[in-house]
């Protein structure tokens, strides 16, 4: 019989994935509690007050550790862990707003409790006494209550704070923001749903330079602490970062397989080829998602897409926003209903990659907002999106498709969720489109707000067809120059094309459509972009 000490960390999880490939479907699912059991309680257990002895099978799971932060009321924030034996977990927590006691029993060797609702504020201590059976206990420290956020995407969410713009300056004002706590999943895979993480790359921790400048695109997200950061300025109450990112990968990846299921994608097939780096189906959902959904969260964060410009692009209109639902279904259950069935959930619309090249990001940057161009809309009710077309960065030294400036993209992360999760009276979108009037020479363009403009030959273009079907892609497409501004709206040039053949308007349908905050248009003040957008005169039949 193997003990957990004969076995390192690597060796179980190939152990472990070697005997989950091996079963059988319907045994997998019967044998699954089990063998994963087993493997958590091989785990390390966090909290440094006081260590157990691995043989005591007690331990929180892998995301619980001194200095996190856990969900301020009105939510309620959900603590649980593993005990190999005993009755029951007595859990305390003891600080300057709240002292509870309560216990909750251990069913087949896991413990769970919902702590009643705490305001923001700390430092707790929060305590967990086993009682029956080898008498254990663990204590962690420094607890504060806040705000959670998930953050999560591929390489520009991984992107580093020492990747950044003025990275040194930015280092430097980490110290001044202790309560704005971290937190960062390993990387890790899997092809069956874990409860627990299989590894930890920064337990919960204070900021500091070492932690938010690791090395490129490890530790800790430049995006994810830029937006908490802003955010505390704005709330002045503790937030907790939980960063769980994965460069090059698609959203497949970080789908469950209901999800896909749902989009048409069949997830029992052999996926190993999703695109270039060979991901499979669901393997960073199962690994690094799936175990945080205990968690009590306010919302999420997201920045990805680049991996599906050439995979499963047309079907990313509905992966995503799915994505977006199970992701809220999911964390609602796994928490007790204490997580809003309906957090709020920011993304990055995508930034821009090469010049004068047709390689998906504008279809991609539309399919985000499920074919909508912004959001929230009907289909994406309680999201938020940081456009970020005129960011772009030709040389940035980890390539243009990794532009530097990760603080405007934060600031307008917050903007959103100032007025989304939060419900504040603040400007967090630029310009859309409300109307489009034509004559025999202009299309008048009338956005909902007023704007800056500045006139462009080429970002505009129209299709011009006798064909009474809807422009795409492959439609030929002509450059409108503007001809005209007002205080909310444009004049853009129909010339040579009849009136009657006018067929289809977009903007900025480009992957790389302006120079640095300089596309035509603006809100008013200068400080947000009208997103992308198409708009076609001939509806489709469908």
């Amino acid at each position: 019989m193997l003990s957990c000490e004969d076995v390192s960390c690597d060796a179980r999880v190939a152990l472990f994935e070697a005997v989950a490939e091996a079963l059988p479907r319907r045994v997998e699912a019967e044998m699954w509690s089990s063998v994963c059991i087993w493997l958590f309680f091989c785990a390390f257990t966090p909290g440094s007050s006081e260590k157990l002895n691995l043989g005591d099978g007690f331990s929180f799971a892998s995301y619980y550790g001194d200095h996190m932060v856990l969900q301020r009321a009105p939510e309620r924030a959900v603590v649980w862990g593993y005990a190999r034996n005993g009755n029951e977990v007595e859990i305390s927590l003891i600080g300057p707003q709240s002292k509870q006691v309560n216990s909750t029993p251990i069913i087949n060797g896991i413990w769970k409790m919902v702590l009643d609702a705490v305001q923001a504020g700390g430092p707790y201590n929060l305590t967990a006494v086993k009682r029956g059976g080898a008498a254990a206990k663990i204590v962690l420290t420094d607890i504060l209550f806040g705000d959670v956020w998930l953050c999560g995407g591929q390489s520009n969410m991984a992107f580093t704070l020492a990747q950044v713009n003025n990275a040194t300056e930015e280092l430097d004002l980490v110290y001044k923001f202790p309560n704005v706590r971290v937190f960062q999943a390993a990387l890790e895979q899997s092809r069956v749903e874990l409860l627990n993480l299989a590894g930890v790359a920064v337990p919960w921790s204070r900021p500091t330079r070492e932690i938010l400048g690791g090395k490129d695109f490890t530790h800790f997200s430049a995006v994810c602490w830029l937006f908490g950061r802003y955010l505390y300025e704005t709330l002045n109450y503790p937030i907790g970062l939980v960063a769980s990112s994965w460069g090059g990968t698609p959203i497949e990846t970080w789908s469950s397989p209901r999800a896909l299921h749902m989009c048409g994608i069949k997830t029992f097939e052999n996926r190993s080829h999703i695109s270039k780096q060979k991901w499979a189906s669901s393997v960073l959902w199962n690994a690094m998602i799936h175990p945080l959904l205990n968690m009590t969260i306010k919302g999420a964060i997201w920045y990805q897409g680049e991996a599906n410009a050439e995979y499963d692009q047309a079907k990313y209109s509905c992966t995503f926003p799915t994505l977006i639902d199970d992701w809220r279904m999911a964390f609602h259950q796994g928490s007790e209903g204490q997580t809003a069935q309906d957090f709020p959930f920011g993304f990055v619309q995508l930034c821009t990659f090469r010049k004068n090249v047709n390689d998906g990001f504008p279809e991609i940057r539309w399919h985000q907002t499920a074919d909508y161009g912004f959001v929230p809309n009907e289909r994406m009710k309680k999201t938020f999106m940081a456009v970020a077309i005129d960011l772009p960065d030709e040389k940035s030294p980890w390539g243009s498709i990794h532009p530097q400036d990760k603080q405007d993209v934060a600031l307008r992360l917050v903007k959103g969720a100032r007025a989304v999760a939060y419900g504040e009276k603040v400007h967090y979108q630029g310009p859309l489109v409300s109307n489009v009037l034509i004559n025999k020479i202009f299309l008048n363009v009338t956005f909902n707000d007023r704007i800056k403009a500045t006139l462009s030959n080429n970002t505009f273009e129209i299709c011009c067809s006798k064909e009474k079907k809807p422009c795409a892609e492959g439609s030929e497409w002509f450059a409108a120059p503007m001809k005209g501004q007002g205080s909310n709206y444009v004049l853009v040039s129909i010339a040579p094309c009849p009136v009657d053949n006018v067929a289809a308007l977009r903007y900025s349908w480009r992957d790389w459509p302006c120079a640095f905050k300089a596309c035509p248009i603006y809100c008013a003040d200068g400080d947000l972009p009208a997103p992308p957008f198409t708009i076609n005169r001939r509806p489709s039949s469908s």
